[in-house]
């Protein structure tokens, strides 16, 4: 009787698996300690908002402390600030880090998380001082606007004119455990601040609201996938778009990325692109590619340098860690009959493209 053991599926976890589920359970933990009020301007009523949880949370009985408020605040911000033990700031504007760490409080409320820090402070951001306070185990309640995501400041700073430089990685917002966005309509955040109503101002201003709650539901999106992987459980399908352009030396690159740009932008959603390094480019080929690469930026890609001995296993894990959901490539129309017969590298891209769109453009 023929022996067929070497043809039943392992049993054993796949250790790629049971990494992202570490992993994923690790980023749920500090989730669970972070909270951020997002605007999509000043003048939301960011400050509002978290001093008037601040208050719900004391009644509850939580141990409470404002780490840092904003210095222009409204007479009713005053009122609520009044209520609570306020850790003084450092000379400079730092938060007081060892202060609220040797107070250690349940909860600790810091508004501007995008501050820059003085000088000679421990971290030079803010907001690295919560990840700080978050490690050792006290919750946070923070305030951000969505220009001040370093992804996002670029086309927040092409809307507003504006450019700033105290800024958040998003990665750092993606661990909060639940973002609140602070939204009020464009027209009575103008009267709020005391501008003349503008057509063009509130335009440009729904078009930061926008962005904001783009920003909101792609962090959720990342928890939902972060919480199915921390239970054993395959990630969910992105809810918006995320076009994957994978580019080579030969690849017709302008017409991908040109396209992929166009369908994210549709469809207000992300475009990546990814290139699985090989290497002895000749000199010719690795000018092209550095070209290819420059345009990718200035279009707001992010860009994935990706190592693999197989660049179609390569290109398929990558998307499905990243919930890509097109997939844009470049394929040779002259290819051998044997490829065509048997199944060439494009065959098997298809094949394990599942729930991903593959779009094909000759070359």
């Amino acid at each position: 009787m023929p022996d067929n053991k070497d043809h039943r599926p392992d049993p054993r976890p796949d250790p790629e698996h049971l990494l992202r589920q570490v992993m994923a359970q690790e980023r749920q933990a500090v989730r669970e300690r972070l909270k951020i009020f997002l605007g999509y301007a000043s003048g939301v009523g960011k400050t509002m908002r978290m001093l008037d949880e601040a208050r719900r949370r004391q009644e509850r009985g939580q141990d409470v402390v404002i780490g840092a408020v904003q210095t222009k605040r409204s007479t009713d911000d005053d009122a609520l600030l009044s209520k609570f033990e306020v850790i003084p700031l450092r000379a400079g504007g730092a938060i007081d880090l060892d202060a609220i760490l040797s107070r250690k409080p349940g909860v600790c409320f810091i508004d501007g998380l995008a501050y820059d820090n003085p000088p000679g402070s421990r971290h030079a951001k803010r907001w690295e001082d919560v990840a700080e306070l978050v490690e050792s185990g006290i919750t946070v309640v923070t305030s951000l606007n969505i220009q001040h995501i370093e992804e996002e400041r670029e086309k927040a700073g092409r809307i507003t004119g504006k450019h700033v430089t105290q800024t958040v990685p998003k990665s750092f917002v993606a661990q909060a455990d639940e973002i609140v966005v602070v939204d009020v309509p464009s027209e009575m955040l103008m009267a709020r601040t005391g501008e003349i109503a503008d057509p063009d101002r509130a335009r440009r201003l729904a078009e930061l609201r926008e962005m904001t709650l783009l920003l909101a539901a792609e962090v959720v999106d990342r928890q939902l996938d972060d919480a199915l992987e921390a239970q054993g459980a395959d990630p969910v399908w992105s809810a918006h778009e995320r076009v994957l352009v994978c580019i080579t030396p030969r690849a017709n690159a302008s017409r991908m990325l040109a396209s992929g740009k166009r369908n994210a932008d549709r469809f207000h959603g992300d475009l990546l692109v990814a290139y699985v390094e090989q290497p002895g480019l000749a000199v010719e080929q690795q000018t092209r590619l550095d070209r290819v690469l420059y345009d990718a930026r200035a279009m707001g890609a992010a860009i994935h340098m990706l190592e693999g001995d197989d660049a179609i296993d390569t290109i398929l894990r990558f998307a499905r860690a990243n919930r890509i959901t097109q997939i844009f490539v470049g394929h040779s129309l002259r290819e051998s009959w044997w490829k065509r017969w048997m199944g060439g590298p494009l065959d098997r891209l298809i094949r394990g493209a599942e729930g991903m769109d593959v779009r094909v453009f000759p070359h």
